[in-house]
């Protein structure tokens, strides 16, 4: 039996994006009240990555630095390598030796490294002991200041075969000035890594002229490393610096291909390479990977005759997608949170449907929330055992707040269900 479901299920954490999608979306701030306290506190121990935005903090560091060395390492040449080494002594039993970490230092050293010659101001980063590792500096070539933000990850432990093109992140099939992008190409290395690289706008509206080129790269290993730069000094809130961004698409490719990157995969423990683990790192806020993710699992689990009209995401937690069947236009959105298992009683009562692995599943047909004249919601809501939540969203009308365009939404119930529960949520981690 449906469950109703009176608001949406997200807070207000999103209500910025929503309003980007040009009245799209109106968070409801009242949603998840009962569970609100318990999340918040939760939330507070999550660890995010965000992407630097100002210059407090910031330290100069030199372009050309030294090679990449754990955390740990020797300074002899042969520790130039993440990869660790023997201890030397004869043994019966040969010991697991454990990997060593790659430090927050490390990776601006090695993304410093790098990069052409110019001046180099760190921001944020991380290392191998606070998934996932990444690093942000602005780069001034002296033509003007660029953020260039870098992420590792794994989305495949090492030895598992699979095609890296099921994993990088697709460009849009819709025209490539709606998705705020005047150039994507996804191109096969000779090593066999998939890259794809974007050329767009921070704003797909273009109400900024910052501009946003990325490279998504994924390895036959399982290793993704995300680029992203900006002509700007930061992703957001301040005016741009320079006509474009510091490096070009080819740079950007190569500074993603680089080996560097794949000794920094190595490095990750091995119980958090899975991303399905309950205990993996999540990559939410770092380069807007999740985001990103999120909207390519939508896109590619869409029916033939099914066309993306125009799309969007957050950095983490959240994208969307306008549909169009050639019956109207139809608004889709995924919403999906980490670790909600202890509030997992409040959020669904006794009609919800529990699976045979735990999953809890939950449905409402209803009308719109937003005010569009005779515009309907349907809705499937559900968490996996360990925590992850995905709910989606499907509308009879280009957004909410618009007149419906269509009788019924553009995916049936039963679709919504099939794509909640993919198994490619798992990579995005609980």
């Amino acid at each position: 039996m449906p469950v109703d479901q009176t608001h949406d299920p997200f807070e207000d954490r999103l209500s910025a994006a929503l309003h980007q999608a040009g009245g799209t979306f109106d968070t409801d701030r009242a949603a998840l009240v009962a569970a609100g306290e318990v999340r918040g506190r939760r939330l507070r121990l999550r660890r995010r990555a965000a992407i630097a935005g100002g210059a407090a903090g910031l330290a100069l560091v030199g372009v050309g630095g030294a090679l990449l060395v754990p955390s740990g390492a020797g300074s002899s040449p042969q520790h130039g390598s993440v990869a660790a080494t023997g201890s030397g002594t004869p043994s019966a039993v040969a010991a697991t030796p454990a990997v060593p970490v790659v430090s927050a230092d490390d990776m601006v050293r090695t993304l410093t490294k790098l990069l052409p010659e110019g001046k180099v101001t760190r921001g944020e980063s991380r290392g191998t002991d606070d998934l996932p590792p990444f690093a942000q500096v602005v780069f001034d070539d002296g033509k003007g200041a660029g953020s260039v933000s870098l992420l590792v990850d794994r989305v495949r432990s090492g030895g598992e075969a699979f095609d890296p093109a099921s994993e990088v992140a697709p460009c849009p099939e819709t025209e490539l000035p709606d998705a705020g992008l005047d150039s994507c190409v996804t191109q096969t290395l000779p090593d066999g890594s998939v890259v794809t690289l974007t050329q767009g706008y921070e704003y797909p509206d273009r109400r900024a002229d910052t501009k946003a080129w990325s490279a998504d790269l994924v390895t036959p290993d399982g290793t993704r490393v995300s680029v992203s730069e900006w002509n700007a000094a930061a992703q957001k809130g301040v005016p741009v610096s320079r006509p474009e961004p510091p490096l070009s698409i080819e740079q950007l490719k190569t500074l993603a291909a680089a080996k560097e990157w794949r000794r920094v995969a190595d490095a990750i423990p091995e119980e958090t390479r899975k991303p399905s683990s309950p205990t993996g790192g999540s990559t939410a806020g770092a380069t807007g990977y999740e985001g990103r993710r999120i909207l390519a699992i939508l896109t590619k689990a869409l029916p033939d005759g099914v066309k993306v009209v125009s799309s969007d995401h957050e950095e983490s937690e959240f994208a969307y997608a306008v549909l169009n069947d050639g019956k109207g236009k139809s608004y889709v959105q995924v919403n999906l949170q980490h670790d909600m298992s202890d509030v997992a009683g409040e959020l669904y009562g006794s009609g919800a449907e529990t699976l045979p692995d735990g999953t809890r599943v939950a449905t409402r047909q209803g009308p719109g929330e937003k005010g569009g004249e005779g515009v309907v919601m349907w809705t499937v809501d559900t968490m996996r055992a360990h925590g992850l939540r995905v709910v989606i969203s499907a509308f009879n009308s280009g957004s909410q707040t618009t007149a419906a365009t269509r009788p019924e939404p553009a995916l049936t119930i039963a679709r919504l269900r099939e794509i909640a529960l993919s198994p490619q949520w798992e990579l995005l981690g609980a």
